[in-house]
């Protein structure tokens, strides 16, 4: 099972944090580049989503519609339910954590990449990530604020102005000038895609350093982390299990299923972290614990899932191959 390198590069992140956290001008200057590289994440994720391939994927509708409704529906019922594991596997600060999980959008490269592996329908898979992190943009902040209240990091009238200025105005000056960049953007994906992981290495530098100052990870001992782990395997397992089971009772083909499985049930570690960083201030560190591991943890799951269904019988068998080409139910060919 894959070990994410890039979850490596956030653990030890997170050990220069505890060693050597950011204090005084140097946390100040920290805490600016921080605002600033958030800012240049959200311009970057505007600037390459194609309004035109969004547009295009609105056909698939029902496919778009079911997997925006596990992300932002379902994942939070459960999030919310879990409060009734408070105080017996979870603290409040991370249960606040696990909550915050249940609200971020979906991924898309992973979803991609997982979808292809099993042989599901991939263009379905990347519509169904870009509309779910162009929705997040919004939805996101607006669950977290009506949600967690103020015990999530003291939302009020100055949060929701620094998140439009740090997440959404960024965003949309990304679309704006897209039909000018666009193709540098497009040309540069590598080295941007560098700058877009440097930016969120910087963020949780920032991030853990005010906790270790604060000295909030006093408050998290083995026991806790491991009850964490517990819950966030039985939150993952449930979110698969209906992503399939569900779609199978809706009719949808098998290659959708597949896109409606790995895009419905996972969250994005690289839209929740910087929006844990505005959300949260000096408590993102405990809010993104959550989400870092519950990452790691779906990458592994899924990644087995996804080569299994790429030996479904169905699909070897040449009777399959032969009716590859068939119509799902209401969402278009089914991608081979």
């Amino acid at each position: 099972m894959p070990i994410d390198p890039y979850i490596l590069l956030l653990l030890g992140t997170v050990g220069v944090a505890a060693l050597l956290p950011a204090r005084g001008t140097a946390a100040d200057v920290a805490s600016g580049a921080s605002t600033a590289a958030i800012a240049f994440l959200f311009f970057l994720y505007g600037a390459r989503l194609s309004t035109r391939e969004a547009l295009d994927g609105l056909r698939h509708w029902r496919l778009h519609t079911t997997v925006l409704a596990c992300t932002f529906v379902i994942f939070p019922l459960l999030g919310l339910a879990a409060r009734g594991l408070v105080p017996v596997l979870l603290t409040q600060p991370l249960y606040q954590g696990l909550l915050f999980l249940t609200l971020v959008p979906s991924t898309i490269q992973s979803s991609i990449a997982f979808t292809s592996i099993a042989r599901g329908n991939v263009p379905a898979a990347i519509c169904a990530g870009s509309f779910s992190s162009l929705v997040g943009i919004v939805l996101t902040p607006l669950l977290a604020a009506a949600l967690l209240g103020s015990g999530g990091g003291g939302f009020s009238a100055d949060s929701l102005i620094k998140i439009v200025l740090q997440l959404l105005v960024p965003f949309l000056a990304g679309q704006v000038l897209r039909p000018w960049i666009g193709t540098f953007i497009a040309r540069h994906r590598k080295v941007l895609g560098l700058v877009d992981r440097g930016s969120i290495l910087l963020v949780v530098y920032t991030a853990f350093s005010e906790g270790m100052v604060q000295g909030i990870w006093h408050r998290v001992s083995p026991a806790r982390l491991a009850g964490l782990l517990v819950v966030e395997a039985a939150l993952l397992a449930v979110m698969l299990a209906l992503t399939w089971y569900g779609a199978k009772a809706l009719r949808f083909g098998r290659g959708d299923r597949i896109a409606i499985q790995f895009a419905g049930s996972k969250k994005s570690l690289a839209s929740g972290l910087p929006m844990a960083s505005v959300l949260f201030g000096a408590h993102a560190s405990l809010a993104v614990l959550p989400l870092m591991l519950f990452h790691q943890m779906q990458l592994m799951v899924c990644a087995v899932i996804a080569k299994r269904r790429a030996h479904d019988p169905e699909v070897t068998s040449p009777s399959a191959s032969a009716g590859g080409s068939r119509t799902a139910v209401g969402t278009g060919p089914r991608s081979r």
